[in-house]
């Protein structure tokens, strides 16, 4: 993983952060605690140390469950900053890091939570 390709990554980790988004990571689920991009880590919930970015990969659910997620209605009235957050609240990966290999699709029962 090039230091551009840790750089995207962090920051849409950061992003999320607050919303408890949840990381694969030697085959098991975590979620992340927190990011610290001045080294390039993570620190996952019951994990004893930080982890490099490169060795973790976020569940996200593509743009294509937007639909099932919310009302036509709703979604024309987020727009701007409000439609980001809408984003990374729901775990929505609109930068493209499935297709890129940097995040796995989420099963159905990721988020139970929405």
């Amino acid at each position: 993983m090039t230091q551009e390709e840790k750089e995207l990554l962090l920051k849409d980790l950061c992003a999320r952060q607050p919303y408890g988004v949840k990381v694969v990571y030697l085959a098991t689920t975590f979620t992340v605690q927190y990011v610290d991009s001045r080294f390039d880590e993570v620190k996952l919930e019951g994990m004893p140390h930080t982890v490099d970015i490169s060795c973790i990969k976020p569940y996200y659910r593509p743009m294509s469950s937007i639909s099932s997620l919310i009302s036509a209605k709703e979604w024309s009235s987020l727009s701007g900053i409000d439609l980001i957050d809408w984003y990374n609240a729901n775990h929505i990966d609109y930068r493209g890091l499935i297709k890129k290999g940097f995040a796995i699709e989420a099963p159905k029962n990721t988020y139970t939570n929405l």
